[in-house]
């Protein structure tokens, strides 16, 4: 289906004549350049579309999920020549756009953020840290696309109870920081990646001073004794078949156990590691098992243990706000072409980042908790920075441009 252009509304004010300084603030046009031209892709002759173009627009059509691909070009094309007068733009159609995309690539993202993304709390960010311990978590979620033939083949479909799946889907799983829930991490693959492998993949990420919190989905031998192996501490959900025998009964009900292999696993393992196991009821009468490195009861109690894991589940809520607050409804992306629907899961998670970013600033300002600040505000702050209606010319707010 055609997308229409989207009118937008509500007052202007003077700094929102900074059209894109807020996502140039976290991306840095010298370092949009410098990803570029790491990988060959920056342009060596005058486009109306240049290669650092397309890569703000990546980002900016992540804001804008109910504009036109022509709508997204022209709410960045004022404020880009505010910050850069002398970057050549001039508006093309839905076709061109989709060429200059193609010849861009994913590529330049995944090394943009390695030079941009980071985890963002700080010594005074409230929520960051367990006792000396950086907070992390794993969690996943899955994007629809367009039902495309070569979607299909590199994505696949999900299972359907009734009938035959609507859409192919993606499965992305990130390292979301639980004190900003600034993703800082992820990967993106075809649906048949669990969200175990893909975890796997973001493991680099991980290193002393970190507590990794994950769900029982993510729980099995080959994971964990990889994730230990980083350095981190962990503290994640068991699945209930999972057994435990008890080595030592702690004060604070917990018991030192061991981390055994089964099938094919244990013979790969070839041992077994040390764990500590908190077994509690929730209100629902459901039990709750979870294991951890942290072995000394006295420096992390069952009972605090057990109410952190709970938040945990505050990246559920960061997994909500990309695909309801960001994507908006139905949450699917636009991308025809496996190669375009990588790159748009980037720039989606690059927006995300630079949305919690402006947030964690906002709140460190103030004093707050990031999670008192609105989500859904700051978004709509972004994508108001975002828009010039061109009431300046590119040469300033005196009127006196090119």
């Amino acid at each position: 289906m055609a997308r229409t252009s989207a009118a937008f509304s509500g007052g202007v004010r003077l700094s929102d004549y900074l059209g894109v300084s807020v996502i140039a603030r976290v991306y840095p046009r010298g370092s949009v350049r410098e990803a570029l031209r790491s990988l060959n892709r920056d342009s060596r002759r005058r486009r109306d579309l240049p290669a650092e173009v397309m890569v703000y627009y990546v980002i900016a059509m992540a804001l804008f999920r109910s504009v036109s691909a022509r709508g997204v070009l022209r709410c960045l094309s004022d404020g880009l020549r505010w910050i850069s007068p002398d970057l050549p733009m001039r508006m093309s159609g839905k076709s061109s756009i989709s060429r200059a995309r193609t010849r861009l690539g994913a590529a330049p993202f995944a090394a943009l953020r390695a030079s941009c993304v980071a985890p963002l709390a700080d010594a005074g960010t409230i929520g960051a840290c367990y006792r000396d311990l950086r907070l992390v978590a794993f969690d996943g979620s899955t994007l629809d696309m367009p039902d495309e033939a070569r979607n299909r083949g590199e994505f696949g479909l999900p299972n359907a109870s009734r009938g035959s799946p609507a859409f192919p889907q993606a499965r992305v799983t990130a390292m979301v920081e639980l004190g900003t829930h600034a993703a800082f991490a992820w990967h993106a693959g075809p649906l048949a990646e669990s969200e175990a492998v893909q975890a796997g993949m973001l493991l680099g990420h991980l290193s002393p001073g970190t507590l990794v919190l994950a769900d029982r989905y993510y729980m099995g031998f080959p994971l964990w004794s990889r994730a230990v192996a980083t350095g981190a501490d962990l503290l994640w959900r068991v699945k209930t078949n999972m057994r435990f025998p008890v080595i030592e009964r702690l004060d604070d009900g917990s018991w030192r156990s061991v981390l055994r292999g089964s099938g094919r696993d244990r013979r790969k393992s070839r041992g077994e590691l040390p764990v500590r196991i908190i077994a509690y009821r929730i209100r629902e009468g459901e039990t709750v098992m979870l294991a951890t490195t942290l072995a000394d009861h006295r420096a992390a109690p069952a009972e605090e243990l057990a109410a952190l894991y709970h938040g945990r589940w505050e990246t559920g809520t960061a997994c909500d706000e990309v695909k309801t607050h960001i994507l908006g409804p139905g949450a699917a992306l636009r991308s025809k072409t496996p190669g375009l629907v990588y790159q748009e899961i980037d720039g989606l998670m690059l927006a995300w980042y630079a949305v919690r970013r402006l947030i964690h600033e906002a709140a460190g300002k103030a004093g707050e908790d990031a999670d008192r600040i609105s989500f859904i505000h700051a978004v709509h702050v972004m994508r108001r920075r975002i828009i010039n209606p061109g009431v300046f010319s590119p040469g300033g707010p005196d009127g006196r441009g090119n």
